[in-house]
């Protein structure tokens, strides 16, 4: 049996035994859910269909891999009971991504979400009844603490949403095999990691199981640690993932603005999925972003945000060499 066979009869052994009462084992480098029906596997279709097999071999690279699933759906729990009861008869843990925050993005690219406070309290109490007793991991609003700092959320929108983020953690943490994230933005956003801790606790991310770091963004590995370490310490020594699907070739010097983030040129595929990260705090390395999903337009005529981008995707691939 090879690694990767070895890692999934692990995971399957260690859902037996959380059926009977024991905690489960944490997965290893293949045991985190790899989407059967994601955009990068319906690519590879596509490519191999048209006869461009050396471009569906490189989008195998992704498509093969454990990405993280955004949920956003209007109505979450079909879709969640499915991902989490497909993934359990496989034997691994889905990763999923909790994204419907109100004011969801500042209105920019990723506009949208529940329409008011309660409906969100609704939308995520609905989200881990889909999960119930199910293996699965959650990161829970990515960007909605940084832009907390922004005009969108200031004053009591700002306390509003602070509450909301708490409630999704307690909610989720009902279920008894869900281990929960709250996402704290990167690098790039952590100045004070002091400034951070308050704001961070009323949110709930003393009562998850740690934070999520780097989410869609592409600072390097050691960059991300370095900083999410910082934060932790003010939070009482917090676990932490980090999102390692772009960070190949780290962040693009020199760029301003949009250009930043939005699908910048150059960047490459980061550190696999794992749970053997090499650091005590640091939870795992997960591909939370999709790779070869596009960040948004940017102005400059590419897909929507989650659309499949076929040229960005070939090039993060390349680039990992």
């Amino acid at each position: 049996m090879n690694s990767y066979g070895r890692a999934a009869a692990a995971l399957a052994f260690a859902l037996v035994t959380a059926a009977c009462g024991e905690a489960p084992a944490a997965p290893g480098a293949a045991g985190f859910y790899v989407d059967p029906e994601g955009t990068a596997v319906n690519e590879v279709r596509r490519l191999e269909a048209e006869g461009k097999t050396e471009d569906a071999a490189l989008i195998r690279r992704i498509a093969d891999r454990p990405n993280a699933i955004w949920i956003g759906d209007q109505e979450p729990y079909a879709r969640v009971a499915d991902i989490t009861t497909k993934a359990q008869e496989a034997g691994q843990v889905p990763v999923l991504v909790a994204y419907h925050i109100p004011d969801r993005d500042c209105g920019r690219f990723s506009a949208g979400g529940a329409a008011s406070a309660d409906e969100y309290r609704s939308w995520i109490g609905r989200f881990a009844e889909g999960i119930g007793d199910r293996p699965a991991w959650v990161v829970v609003e990515p960007d909605a603490m940084a832009h907390i700092l922004d005009s969108c959320t200031q004053g009591g929108r700002a306390a509003e949403r602070l509450g909301l983020l708490r409630d999704a953690v307690r909610a989720l943490k009902k279920q008894p095999n869900t281990k929960v994230y709250l996402d704290a933005g990167n690098a790039g956003w952590i100045a004070d990691a002091g400034a951070w801790a308050e704001p961070m606790r009323q949110a709930g991310a003393t009562e998850a199981d740690g934070f999520a770091f780097n989410v869609s963004n592409f600072f390097t590995t050691e960059e991300s640690v370095a900083a999410a370490q910082r934060l932790s310490d003010v939070l009482g020594g917090a676990h932490y993932v980090i999102d390692t699907s772009r960070n190949g070739n780290g962040p693009l010097h020199g760029a301003q603005g949009d250009d930043t983030w939005c699908n910048p040129k150059g960047r490459a595929l980061g550190a696999e999925p794992t749970t053997r990260t090499g650091h005590e705090r640091v939870d795992a390395f997960l591909w939370i972003k999709r790779p070869g999903e596009s960040d948004g337009d940017c102005h400059r005529g590419e897909p929507r945000p989650g659309e499949w981008f076929s040229h960005y995707a070939l090039e993060l691939v390349r680039n990992a060499g």
